[in-house]
């Protein structure tokens, strides 16, 4: 019997399963039935495996005869494969002003749909100084043009709110089918 004692993780493997009584399942899925810890640690040994507890909540516990570091590597090799095929999505952040020119807010508009086209969600805000929070509806109209220039690309995933100084949105892009 192979002594790794993992700290890095909670698995419970040879000397550390602190069961009476286990249900022991051979390497090859065959049933050895409820065995004591002990009997159980001397099959590991005898074929040269380790004991794994793959159920420790079951009644009675169910262990299992395995290689111990060909499992570790493989599940390793598992989690490394699903971090690599799933897709970080980020919120990208475009501040537009009440009274912003014509060619400055195609300019966000041309980084949103960059934003967009990448995959990431973009909030749109727009910041109030001073008096301009006495007619936000300036705000929304300048916040609309900006949802009309970009609606071809994207749907509207949270409505536009006033939040203190701040309107604010967030746009996603639209699944192309």
């Amino acid at each position: 019997m192979k002594n790794r004692n993992d700290k890095n993780n909670g698995d419970l493997v040879n000397e550390k399963i602190r069961f009476n009584e286990v249900l022991l399942i051979g390497p090859n899925g065959e049933q050895y039935g409820k065995v004591n810890r002990f009997q159980a640690l001397k099959k590991a040994e005898e074929l040269e495996l380790d004991l794994l507890c793959v159920a420790p909540n079951a009644n009675p516990p169910v262990c299992k005869l395995l290689n111990y570091g060909k499992y570790r590597f493989e599940a390793k090799k598992r989690a490394k494969e699903a971090k690599k095929n799933q897709k970080i999505i980020e919120i990208k952040e475009i501040q537009l002003t009440p009274q912003i020119g014509e060619h400055d807010i195609q300019t966000k508009v041309t980084a949103a749909l960059k934003f967009l086209g990448d995959g990431n969600k973009v909030k749109v805000g727009v910041r109030f100084k001073g008096r301009q929070l006495a007619h936000p509806e300036v705000g929304e109209e300048t916040l609309n043009k900006f949802i009309n220039y970009v609606k071809e690309e994207a749907i509207i995933e949270k409505q536009p709110v006033l939040d203190g100084k701040w309107l604010t949105c967030i746009l996603a892009r639209k699944n192309k089918k």
